[in-house]
């Protein structure tokens, strides 16, 4: 029942823009350390999009997905993510955004 709840609200564009690609940052691991509105180890995705909100930091975002970095977002580094590909890099970036 739920599977076909979520297929309805999907195709009516209720929830597409949420489940977009959290499959994608599901697979590629990302919600071990994010989540969509909460701090895990590394902050919500909720509030990166306000952070960068009506900025041009796509590509800077997309490299620091692949790369890893650090101080942003406080002490913890965020490793590099060797398993995403540059477009599923602007993928996952381009879904976060959206999030605001």
């Amino acid at each position: 029942m739920k599977r076909l709840i979520v297929a309805v609200l999907a195709a009516a564009g209720v929830v597409a823009p949420v489940l977009a690609d959290q499959a994608l940052a599901q697979k590629k691991n990302c919600m071990a350390c994010h989540a969509v509105d909460k701090k895990v180890v590394g902050p919500a995705y909720k509030d990166v999009a306000k952070k960068y909100d009506g900025q041009n930091v796509a590509a800077k975002l997309a490299t620091k997905v692949m790369k890893g970095g650090a101080g942003t977002w406080g002490a913890v580094p965020m490793p590099a993510n060797p398993q995403v590909s540059q477009a599923e890099a602007d993928t996952l970036v381009k879904w976060v955004l959206s999030l605001k």
